[in-house]
């Protein structure tokens, strides 16, 4: 695999039997002996541990000093009210392009005097440069030397609350700084499986000794790209790349809860962001189609790619499969796709697997109930 990165993380997979394949620039652990399949159901029971430092970690500082400033110029990017997020607290947003149109998603946190965003490894360079040339007026740089670890499932907190004992008072959407081993931890509650869970941003040369010390606990096991994905899935989570991209809206693709009144028609600074007028005319009127969960009947799955019709006979394309496969935990296929928006809940639509037009019923996500700490 020549000509691709490698995180401070590479011998330890190595090291537990990881099957390591390509994904955005990087050698990744797409899963271990344990198979992705037990890698998921662990993580729904117990605690599975992801390398994510891939992703881009930013810092974010206004030259003027007053985080107020970094947040209103923030905004100019993104359609989201990052004035109002409050100090140690984290929300998602989404970088847009002038037609409306998703250029990444990412999570952006204020940390009191600046703002720190994780965004995706395969958008990471282009989206300094975004950031650079939207905001003169602050400083902005790519984190170097950290790793970034997810710990997602029903056990993390009291496998991380052994090395770190007050995580068990943050709640969902929390961010703060703890020191373990005279490391400083740059931890998150949140979690892209569903579950609860932690994200911990810590020093490369910290990262391994700490990612042995959670391993060591009976509950820890270390989870691959594979697993990751079924858990997003069944979780109703997007993908980059796959389920949102340049040419979908933030509306096509139900993520108008991310989107707050501030920025809405008739909130206090509503619009100022690249697409507004597409956006906000979305958010009036509707778009043309949704993103929506599907449930194929029977077990065959529908992967990205599959057309869905309207009929089992004739007509035309209505739209495809961004992302699909089987959910361990749901024991059902499952998959996502967008779809004219009249349609609703309950209504039967046609995947074509391998020639052959299967049914589907349009159905709500997540499809496995999440499980965050409010």
């Amino acid at each position: 695999m020549a000509g691709l990165e490698r995180t401070g993380l590479y011998d330890l997979h190595l090291e537990l039997g990881a099957k390591m394949v390509p994904f955005a620039g990087y050698e990744m652990p797409v899963q271990y002996p344990m198979g992705v399949l037990k890698e998921h159901l662990h993580t729904r029971a117990a605690a599975g541990l992801f390398d994510v430092s891939h992703m881009g970690q930013i810092l974010l500082t206004a030259k003027s000093g007053r985080l107020e400033d970094a947040a209103l110029a923030l905004e100019r990017l993104v359609p989201v009210d990052v004035l109002g997020l409050g100090e140690g607290r984290q929300r998602y947003a989404m970088f847009t392009n002038d037609a409306g149109g998703i250029l990444d998603d990412l999570m952006v946190a204020n940390r009191g005097d600046h703002l720190f965003l994780v965004v995706n490894a395969g958008c990471k360079h282009a989206d300094l440069a975004h950031l650079k040339g939207g905001m003169p007026d602050c400083d902005v740089g790519m984190v170097e030397g950290r790793a970034l670890l997810a710990l997602q499932g029903p056990l993390a907190e009291a496998a991380l609350a052994r090395l770190v004992p007050d995580v068990v008072d943050m709640k969902f959407m929390d961010v703060a700084i703890r020191s373990w081993d005279t490391a400083e931890l740059w931890i998150s509650r949140s979690g892209y499986t569903g579950e609860d869970g932690f994200e911990i941003s810590v020093p490369d040369r910290f990262a391994e000794t700490f990612a042995r010390r959670l391993l060591a606990m009976e509950e820890v096991a270390p989870i691959g790209l594979g697993a990751r994905d079924s858990l997003r899935l069944e979780a109703g989570m997007c993908l980059y790349g796959h389920d949102i991209d340049e040419a979908t809206t933030p509306v096509e693709a139900n993520l108008t809860w991310a989107i707050q009144k501030a920025r809405r028609k008739g909130g206090a600074r509503e619009g100022g962001f690249p697409g507004a007028a597409r956006i906000l005319g979305e958010l009036a009127g509707g778009p043309a189609r949704r993103r929506v969960g599907l449930s194929p009947e029977g077990r065959a799955p529908m992967r990205e790619g599959t057309e869905i019709y309207a009929a089992a006979e004739g007509g035309a394309v209505i739209g495809a499969v961004t992302s699909g496969g089987y959910g361990p935990s749901i024991e059902a296929p499952m998959a996502m796709a967008y779809l004219p928006a009249h349609l609703a809940e309950g209504d039967v639509v046609f995947g074509d697997v391998r020639g052959k037009r299967l049914p589907a019923t349009v159905a709500p996500m997540p499809f496995q109930p999440t499980s965050y700490k409010r």
